[in-house]
């Protein structure tokens, strides 16, 4: 299994480490993926909402392409401002989810990534769930309250409070419940 973590300058620290984190664990191949913004292809690091810089696994355009990343089984959006919207505004990240999705794999997105899927029409008739005040930008969705789920092949989670539960949902959709239950159990041993 391998699973590709869109980051973009603004993105929100704790959802995609933590979600990296919980992957890996699982034994999934996790890569973090630069998505330049502007002039920032030119710096290696990728800038947080909360200013932690982190080293990205892979740069878009640099070191990968667009179509380089179809070979995954997830693609997973973390949220945060104004990282999403540098996301929604990536055309390598839009032509990648919809290829996912269309191939019917994985794309999951939290906090406010999920308007990502909302505008580029992959929630229609899906459950979803995001960050509260983003439920209008799930285009086409039933908004559920809860913190994470997952409804074909689309996974959301509601925020950075609930990057825990989207990690584990993700295990148990791409490795099953056993395995999402056995890292669970390892993170909240002692």
């Amino acid at each position: 299994m391998k699973a590709y973590i869109f980051l973009a300058d603004g993105f929100e620290e704790v959802e995609a480490l933590t979600t990296a984190d919980l992957l890996i664990r699982a034994g999934i191949e996790t890569k973090l993926v630069k998505v330049p913004v502007g002039s920032s292809g030119e710096c290696k690091a990728v800038r947080g909402s909360h200013n932690i810089k982190v080293k990205p696994d892979l740069t878009l355009g640099n070191d990968i392409t667009a179509k380089d990343l179809l070979d995954g089984d997830c693609v997973i959006l973390p949220g945060g401002m104004p990282g999403t919207r540098n996301l929604a505004a990536s055309e390598d990240v839009t032509a990648v989810i919809k290829a996912y999705d269309k191939a019917g794999k994985y794309v999951a997105a939290i906090c406010a990534a999920p308007s990502v899927l909302g505008e580029n029409g992959l929630l229609n008739g899906k459950n979803a769930t995001c960050f509260p005040g983003f439920e209008d930008k799930l285009s086409g969705a039933s908004f559920v309250a809860t913190g994470a789920l997952a409804d074909g092949n689309i996974i959301t989670g509601r925020s950075m409070g609930s990057a825990v539960t989207f990690g584990l949902k993700i295990i148990e959709v791409l490795l099953g419940n056993d395995m999402a239950e056995k890292i669970e159990t390892s993170i909240y041993r002692g």
